[in-house]
């Protein structure tokens, strides 16, 4: 299984014949220099955390050119097919779509989750979520979405044992690094621990070295990947 990291909270993981984009936030993202064309090449999935602009990103144009199935909250994604696109998948929180290759469950997240409309207006896009994605060949993933700390990860450690864990650490608009840390340490026994949503707009620590400093001797764990770059897990 291999895993791209676009910066900010956007990823592509490629398992089996399926090839997932999570919260495509591409054009636009000041870490990624590539094109919209390149990360989501093959792509049949997408999987979003809430409906924020920098988190949706391109994802209807990407599944209006290719096909790809959108997966999400179901007030999220029935938004989307009021933009032109047929092919969604209704979930919500604690419920589970599987594929051939994998399955998707939503857990809660503690954010917000709406579309600034054309006019001003705010259209309120269901509950935020975090997204925990199971493998037929590869390792169980929990990416967070946008969230504060909640005493429940232990449930979703319990549930689901998530050995890759997708961290947002860039604190004012999610959890920061300190309190991602305590995350991270006491509900979690992460193999692999990436850290997202930092350094993409001026509000956001520009860095992640105060998460990996919070790690408490775990720093180890913490892995950077290169934008653009895929890796095996």
């Amino acid at each position: 299984m291999k895993i791209t990291y676009f910066g900010h909270s956007a990823f592509r993981i490629e398992t089996g014949n399926s090839v997932i984009l999570v919260d495509p936030f591409l054009s636009g993202n000041p870490h990624y220099k590539g094109t919209v064309e390149e990360a989501s090449a093959g792509v049949t999935h997408i999987a979003l955390s809430h409906g924020h602009s920098d988190h949706v990103g391109d994802s209807i144009d990407i599944a209006r050119r290719t096909g790809a199935r959108v997966i999400g909250n179901f007030e999220l994604v029935s938004w989307i097919a009021k933009q032109g696109i047929g092919s969604i998948e209704p979930a919500n929180t604690g419920g589970t779509a599987r594929f051939t290759d994998f399955s998707v469950t939503l857990t809660q997240a503690f954010h917000s989750s709406g579309n600034i409309e054309e006019d001003g207006t705010v259209t309120y896009l269901g509950m935020p979520n975090g997204l925990v994605f199971h493998f037929t060949d590869g390792p169980t993933i929990y990416h967070m979405g946008d969230t504060d700390i909640f005493s429940d990860m232990a449930i979703i450690e319990e549930l689901h044992s998530p050995k890759i864990g997708m961290v947002p650490v860039g604190d004012r608009l999610t959890m920061g690094a300190a309190v991602a840390a305590l995350a991270c340490r006491r509900y979690f026994n992460f193999e692999r621990i990436i850290p997202m949503h930092w350094g993409t707009i001026p509000l956001l620590d520009q860095d992640t070295h105060r998460f990996s400093e919070a790690m408490e001797g775990q720093g180890d764990r913490v892995f950077n990947p290169t934008v653009g770059v895929p890796f095996d897990v």
